[in-house]
């Protein structure tokens, strides 16, 4: 009996262990969601109710107001094919973005099973306060501008079957397989993350010439009349599609017993309002109408979703009649007019901002009212109008905003620097000029972002060990010269004889990088050198400095010579000519009636004036577009890589003299970059007051900076931006909507 009593002591104990372990393990599928149902037990959490959203909370209904933020999918030195982030990593952002006052993320296509296991997990330890989701579905975007045609089969059969994985993946009830090249997630998804989804986005930003050639082709397409979702009459033939394309998410997503609302994404190029002051045809060419479409058996029902920036398209600057509105400083705002006459469009359904923002960068692509410019911000100006823009959403009656974006991500491109950089190499360095990769409220900042601060004081210099190297150069001014680099600029600390004073001396830095360039100019004061250069930093200013650009070197005046640009002196296309000019960036293209509704000039922007800054982020006078810093004898600086003519610093890629078009520039691999410093005093070159007759300098004797080329390795530094903070104090000030817009 004893025997008989410890074999089943002992076989108690091991199902406790096991019972234990299983319920450890299955503690995330089982956590629960308060809900309300309806008819055959279908769970709902969030639905539509007239022109709001709804959650069920407290065994109630209450009106809800989405403030949340959207999530890319990869990290710096990976595209989004990869799909690199970690489970750590999400469940570490989530509590940065509730502790922002965030109460959904936005993701645009099916993540990895990683971000729906977190996410679980991450809600398991917040149950009375979880974080939810609004899960995207990409459509077959390259297809349909290539086709031109949605009804496609092939295209069609995609579509569809995307929607179906997207829904049984947010269930755990999948295994996907990855195609990395395409950029879709794979594994096995076995988290059901459903109970904290709060909404599905069907679809991406149409292509409006995509969108009419669909209507087009298929005029006589019969009305579509779906199980959950139809097309109302008069709706155009991608109307009718995208109505398909909702239901088949609801069809699928019932099969689960849950409903959840409903939207395709759209943008103000495809909305229903007409914008008489845009220039550009495409961008006014046809509508995707939300109000075509409503629900035949829904309960959680169906609202329309609007990317809106501040800056695109161009009627958002000068198109008067969007200019009738004060915002709430009492600032006549185009953004606010748009926003009022957009849901006015609306009157039916609710309607969600699910993207808006500007970027924390250099490069700026386009000029915005109020200076809400894409670009051209430091992380302060970005929360600073991030906030605003969040603030004329909930105050205009929309039932969410959705900053973009998260995080930064370094592979993303820009139309007016995406010629000169390589675009298989984006991921693995960052390039401040490109604009795109810098929306996010968490930075992922270059390697070296801890490690140096641009300060004026060299202390974090000896603290580099090897990871540097004296440049040996004697010149007249400067005692030593130290170089460094990351994958975001090229850093420099000079030691000067003496303090520098912009009232009386400038100091000059020439880049040389390949053969060709400035020998002399105006800046060398009648030195000459015996090897020329691409760039020129000036300093002779207390609050900035200036990057220039030989004149025949200049990346900007080749590619848009015969686009826009005022007619070009010969002499400038020439070598040495001796002449440098401003580094810019366009910011819109020449445009000229009938190719356009009316005549709009070519703009461009100086992105080359660098800052006088600290970029210690724990400093209150802190600027994440300081360039330079000088205390005493010390010079700091560092410089973005593009600005030195580089399209790709990993592999030592910088772009030459020569062009296969007009539209493309050639690339050479060389060895570094050499540093050409000088000082001028009292209109002399110091050390070569007998400059006129003097032998030219010996340039090339001065030896090249260096580096090991990365490839696709990269470190990088995940940090908030001042931006979050910002957004953090205006989103906590903010729990639900609008309800009564009447007296705005």
């Amino acid at each position: 009996m004893g025997k008989w009593f410890k074999y089943v002591l002992k076989l108690g104990l091991v199902f406790a262990i096991v019972a234990g372990a299983l319920f450890y393990w299955l503690r995330p599928l089982l956590v629960k969601v308060e809900s309300t149902t309806i008819a055959d037990g279908i769970h709902v959490k969030f639905r539509v109710q007239g022109t709001n959203v709804e959650e069920y909370s407290n065994q109630a209904w209450k009106p809800y107001f989405a403030k949340g933020v959207n999530m890319g999918a990869t990290v710096p030195g990976h595209f989004p094919g990869e799909l690199a982030i970690s489970e750590d990593d999400y469940e570490r952002w989530f509590e940065m973005i509730q502790d922002m006052g965030s109460n959904v993320v936005r993701i645009y296509t099916i993540m990895m099973p990683e971000f729906y296991e977190a996410l679980v997990k991450y809600n398991r330890e917040h149950q009375k306060n979880p974080l939810f989701f609004i899960q995207g579905i990409w459509s077959p975007e390259e297809q349909l501008i290539e086709g031109q045609d949605a009804y496609d089969p092939q295209i069609k059969q995609k579509f569809e079957q995307e929607i179906k994985d997207a829904v049984a993946a947010v269930y755990g009830k999948t295994t996907l397989t990855p195609e990395p090249h395409s950029g879709k997630a794979g594994g096995a998804y076995k988290y059901n993350a459903g109970p904290y989804l709060m909404s599905w986005i069907v679809g991406t930003e149409w292509e409006p010439k995509m969108v009419k050639g669909t209507n087009d082709l298929h005029v006589d397409t019969a009305d579509y009349e779906g199980k959950h979702f139809r097309n109302k009459p008069g709706a155009s033939a991608f109307e009718k599609w995208l109505a398909l394309m909702m239901d088949t998410a609801a069809q699928t997503e019932i099969q689960y017993g849950w409903q959840h609302p409903i939207a395709f994404a759209n943008w103000v190029t495809t909305d229903p309002l007409e914008h008489p002051g845009e220039p550009l045809f495409e961008e006014d060419l046809v509508s995707v109408d939300p109000a075509h479409i409503e629900v035949a058996d829904w309960a959680a029902g169906y609202f329309a979703s609007y990317h809106v920036y501040p800056y695109y398209p161009d009627f958002f600057s000068f198109d008067s009649s969007f200019q009738t509105m004060a915002n709430s400083k009492g600032q006549i705002d185009s953004y606010t007019t748009y926003l009022h006459k957009l849901k006015e469009a609306h009157p039916d359904i609710p309607v969600m901002i699910t993207e808006y923002g500007v970027p924390a960068s250099l490069g700026v692509a386009h000029l915005g009212m109020l200076g809400r410019n894409q670009g051209g911000h430091n992380e302060k100006q970005q929360g600073d109008i991030d906030a605003d823009l969040f603030q004329e959403i909930h105050g205009a009656g929309y039932s969410g905003a959705i900053l973009f974006t998260w995080q930064d991500e370094w592979f993303k491109k820009t139309w007016n620097t995406q010629r000169y950089d390589e675009a298989d190499r984006r991921a693995y360095w960052y390039n401040t000029l490109t604009n795109e990769s810098f929306f996010g409220v968490l930075g992922m900042f270059p390697s070296k972002d801890d490690d140096i601060h641009i300060d004026g004081d060299a202390s974090d210099w000896k603290r580099l060990g090897d990871d540097k190297k004296r440049l040996d150069v004697q010149v007249p001014g400067f005692e030593e010269i130290w170089a460094t680099h990351d994958e975001g600029y090229l850093y420099l600390m000079a030691k000067l004889s003496e303090p520098f004073d912009p009232s009386r001396q400038s100091i000059y830095l020439g880049a040389d990088t390949i053969a060709g360039g400035n020998r002399h100019a105006p800046q060398l004061h009648g030195v000459t050198l015996d090897e020329g250069l691409e760039t020129l930093i000036e300093l002779s200013d207390e609050n900035k400095g200036r990057m220039m650009i030989a004149s025949n070197y200049d990346l900007h005046a080749r590619l848009y010579e015969r686009s826009g640009l005022p007619d070009i002196d010969p002499k400038e296309n020439q070598d040495d000519s001796g002449i440098f000019k401003p580094w810019k960036l366009a910011v819109n293209y020449l445009l000229e009636y009938p190719d356009s509704r009316f005549n709009h000039p070519f703009g461009d922007v100086e992105v080359g004036e660098l800052e006088r800054g600290y970029t210690d982020p724990s400093r209150p006078d802190y600027s994440s577009k300081a360039m330079w810093q000088a205390q005493g004898q010390v010079l700091e600086m560092r410089i973005p890589w593009m600005l030195l003519g580089f399209s790709d610093p990993s592999s030592l890629s910088v772009i030459n003299y020569n062009q296969t078009s007009r539209s493309k520039f050639e690339v050479t691999q060389v060895e570094g970059v050499r540093i050409v410093p000088w000082i001028v005093q009292d209109d002399k070159v110091l050390g070569r007051e007998d400059s006129a007759a003097a032998e030219p300098y010996p340039v090339s004797r001065l030896p090249k900076y260096t580096w090991q080329r990365w490839e696709d390795k990269v470190d990088y530094v995940e940090r908030p931006k001042q931006s979050y903070s910002i957004m953090k104090e205006a989103m906590q000030k903010i729990d639900g909507p609008v309800t009564d817009i009447s007296g705005s």
